[in-house]
Parts: C-alpha cells; structure tokens; sequence
C-alpha cells in the first residue's frame, strides 16, 4: 500500500497528527493559543503573521504545514475554555530559556507586519511581567 494512502487511513481512524499534538501537549496548546492571541491584538490579521505562525508551529514544534489548519480549528475551539491568564500560568512553572522562548515567539508574531500596535505591546509586555522576564530577555541569545 503506498505511504500517502497508508497516512490518510491513519489519520481518518487516528486523527490528524499535528492536532493530536496539541491535543495531547497542555503548555504546547497554551503557546500556540497566546501566540494566536497576539495574532487577533491589533484587530488586524495579515498574512505576515500569519506566515511567521506558520513557519513557528512547522519549525519550533514539527507541525506539519498541512495539519496547521486543523491546529487552528482547536485552538478556536480550546480558546473559548482558557483564558490568557490560564495559559500563562502554565508557563511560570517551566525553565527560563523555555519562557523565553515563548516572548521571543510573541514578539516574532507581533512585529511580523511590521507594526507594532498598542495592543500587541501590552500584551507583550503583561506576558514577560507574568513570566518574569524582562524586555533584554527577547533579544539576547538563549542560555
């Protein structure tokens, strides 16, 4: 049976691989939802934005390009349970280079139209005081 048929059996009986991730990764699902929020902050979503969602999903995490729609389709449905401040709590628990790693993907987000609206830095900036991070922490190296 070749591989592409063998994959669509799998993921009709099994589910789509990329949202079974999520699914099953609670601080995965929290990153994903807040960088999908700062996606919406300014009321606008552009393309640019969307692209650097995108390629942080397929680069950061391994979601398969073709599994980023259904992604999104949980994440529309999971946002409605979790709140900003309940996906950010998940992340005070967890090392410093890995809460660094989410601000630093909120500010990719929020400068990819390159604008940055009022409210994507306030968003930002409530997210590194959760975090306890400060501005320095998005823009120096990792380690």
């Amino acid at each position: 049976m070749p591989q592409g048929l063998l994959s669509r059996f799998r993921t009709m009986f099994e589910g789509d691989p990329g949202v079974r991730k999520v699914a099953d990764d609670p601080v995965l699902s929290a990153e994903l939802l807040l960088l999908f929020r700062m996606i919406l902050a300014d009321g606008v979503v552009s393309e640019s934005e969307l692209e650097t969602f995108r390629h942080i999903c397929r680069d950061a995490f391994g979601i398969g390009e073709d599994s980023i729609d259904g992604v999104v389709e949980f994440l529309n449905d999971f946002g409605y349970e979790t709140s900003g401040a309940q996906a950010l709590s998940l992340f005070q628990e967890l090392d410093l280079d890995r809460r660094k790693l989410l601000a630093r993907h909120l500010a990719d987000i929020a400068k990819a139209d390159s604008r940055l609206a009022e409210k994507e830095v306030r968003l930002l900036r409530r997210t590194l005081e959760v975090l306890g991070l400060s501005p320095v922490d998005v823009v120096r190296p990792l380690g």
